[in-house]
């Protein structure tokens, strides 16, 4: 059966860097085989930062390349800049993503650039993957992050966001997506934002989102994003992770919980709820005393529930 929603498992990045133990590398690589098993296709595996900055995500490039050797899986890594898009295309990655700051003062905490010195950064990456084969160029994408608000700033100008997207897609990225990094998103936002980005860059460059949880508007978003028609949505099993870099930051919406609604409303994500909820125990084992949210996996599926 056709998958109408993918979910995309970003906890491997996105959970992984921000808690401060260190998960060992054959637990991440039994955990993206277990979820992979469960009938996740993307999954956001690491980033290549300095381990110096993130030492959670120092074995990016073997978990890339072992993890690529799960057929029909799409690895997804995250690069800060061209240096990390290098380490990305030698470790085999099939998508990479970097973050691109609609808060300039979130960027200069983030990855320490301007938004000038972001878009020469971009168009350098651009430049890099013009120089490949189309055969061994993964797919590029620019994440908007802070899109939807800044602890830093606070409200973010919604003509911005809309702006940087066409800068980005007219140096060359194949497609943006649209990351509301600090949980500060509503339904209404997220459609003026998506609305006036579609209508800039068309929305076959726009089909994903990440959305947080941090104040309890995560699945309301979600459920505004497939009315939209978004068929990429960013989730983190147990909902752990969020951002470093973002005070206040946290709260990744609940694979567990995003794949019930979606299921529950009839459509098809590919994934075994019972085999998902069998990878959260097996992620916990590996992060004792971690703590992991989501209300469908203490509650249970409803009796009768049968997925899509």
């Amino acid at each position: 059966m056709e998958i109408d929603i993918l979910v995309s498992e970003v906890g491997p990045r996105d959970g992984l860097q921000s808690i401060e133990r260190v998960m060992p590398t054959q637990d991440k690589l039994d955990w993206i085989r277990a979820q992979f098993e469960a009938g996740t296709r993307e999954i956001e595996v690491g980033s290549f930062v300095p381990p110096k900055l993130l030492p959670q995500m120092a074995d990016t490039a073997e978990v890339t390349r072992r993890a690529a050797a799960l057929e029909g899986l799409t690895v997804a890594v995250l690069v800060p800049n061209r240096k990390g898009l290098e380490h990305a295309l030698a470790a085999g990655a099939h998508k990479v993503s970097i973050p691109f700051s609609m808060s300039e003062s979130h960027s200069i905490k983030n990855v320490r650039k301007t938004h000038a010195q972001m878009l020469t950064e971009i168009g350098a990456c651009i430049e890099l993957l013009a120089s490949l084969d189309a055969r061994q160029r993964p797919a590029f994408e620019v994440g908007l992050s802070t899109a939807f608000g800044c602890t830093i700033e606070g409200s973010v100008p919604e003509d911005r966001v809309v702006r940087m997207a066409e800068q980005v897609i007219e140096l060359g990225v194949d497609e943006v997506g649209l990351s509301d990094t600090t949980g500060y998103g509503n339904p209404a936002q997220l459609k003026r934002l998506a609305q006036g980005i579609w209508s800039a860059i068309g929305r076959e460059r726009m089909t994903g989102v990440h959305l947080h949880n941090t104040r309890g508007q995560g699945l309301a978003n979600v459920l505004m994003a497939v009315e939209l028609g978004f068929t990429t949505i960013d989730s983190s099993l147990g909902g752990i992770g969020g951002c470093p870099f973002a005070p206040g930051a946290s709260g990744n919406i609940v694979t567990e919980d995003l794949v019930f609604l979606l299921e529950s409303m009839g459509l098809n994500t590919g994934i075994d709820l019972e085999r998902l909820f069998e990878v959260r125990a097996q992620v916990q084992a590996a992060l004792p005393g971690e703590p992991m949210y989501g209300f469908v996996p203490d509650a249970g599926l409803p009796k009768g529930f049968k997925a899509h």
